[in-house]
């Protein structure tokens, strides 16, 4: 059994790596440059790895379909969902490790991922058919990126789903594999008065009803619970903006809480 890290160039030269049975530590004494990508691998196929990229950014806890996790440090526009210090500097400490029972058996967010990207095959993974001028502060991957600063919008941390006034939006976070969810928490972006907010949305699952859900004009967390549903994806759609004179609703976060499938609730 064996965990690895490495820091590839554009040109395939290899800055730095490390290994570990189970875990892996790797200082990285240099800045990032355009085009570098962080690798990560193990020999567990699929596996649950605790990944910790950047000292600003959350540690969760990804599934690995396929034991591995190929990530570019953000520049241009992507690094502006991000905070100014995030993967900045000359020295950088990444880790990486199997988890444990525990940790996969315990209830979590099963949605919260900051290293999420656009055309990832790494869970969970957030995707959205609109997304306002399709710029990083408006992207899927911010309702999963664990930030719910909701006062505001247009910069880091005020991250966000903007819809781009589409009405037909939809928003999905793939698990990758079955899990158990018996919990949705929302924050919806609550810039007053340049935001609207919806009056109602739609959850849907990969397995099971649709379930309507009410929505208030508040900027902190909204809790849907019900009993647990086997799912592989839950969608957030048919969403209802309320009268405002707005056209400006967006999604701050969506949190999923539950545990693996077989696990129990």
């Amino acid at each position: 059994m064996s965990i690895r890290l490495k820091i590839v160039a554009a040109d395939g030269t290899v800055h730095a790596e490390a290994r570990g049975e189970t875990e892996v530590q790797l200082v990285y004494s240099a800045a990032y440059a355009p085009g570098d990508r962080i690798l990560l691998a193990t020999d567990a196929t699929p596996a649950h790895v605790r990944v910790r990229l950047d000292d600003c950014l959350a540690c969760p806890l990804l599934w690995l379909p396929e034991g591995r996790f190929d990530y570019s440090p953000p520049f241009g526009d992507a690094a502006k969902a991000f905070a100014p210090f995030a993967f900045a500097g000359e020295r950088h400490f990444l880790t990486a490790r199997l988890a444990t029972p525990e940790e996969i058996g315990t209830r979590r967010d099963l949605a919260l991922n900051p290293f999420d990207f656009a055309d990832s095959t790494v869970f969970p993974h957030a995707f959205a058919n609109s997304v306002t001028r399709g710029e990083a502060l408006f992207a899927a991957r911010n309702a999963i990126d664990g930030l719910t600063a909701t006062a505001g919008h247009g910069e880091w941390p005020y991250t966000s789903w903007g819809i781009d006034r589409n009405p037909e939006a939809e928003l999905t976070v793939a698990f990758g594999r079955p899990v158990l969810v018996d919990e949705v928490v929302l924050h919806t972006r609550a810039d007053f008065p340049h935001d609207a907010w919806w009056s109602q949305a739609l959850l849907s699952f990969s397995e099971g009803p649709d379930l309507a859900i009410k929505l208030e004009k508040t900027g902190s967390g909204q809790r849907t619970r019900f009993p647990k549903r086997p799912t592989e994806w839950i969608r957030l759609h048919r969403l209802i903006k309320a009268d405002d004179p707005s056209p400006f609703p967006a999604l701050t976060s969506i949190g999923c809480l539950g545990v693996e499938a077989g696990a129990g609730l």
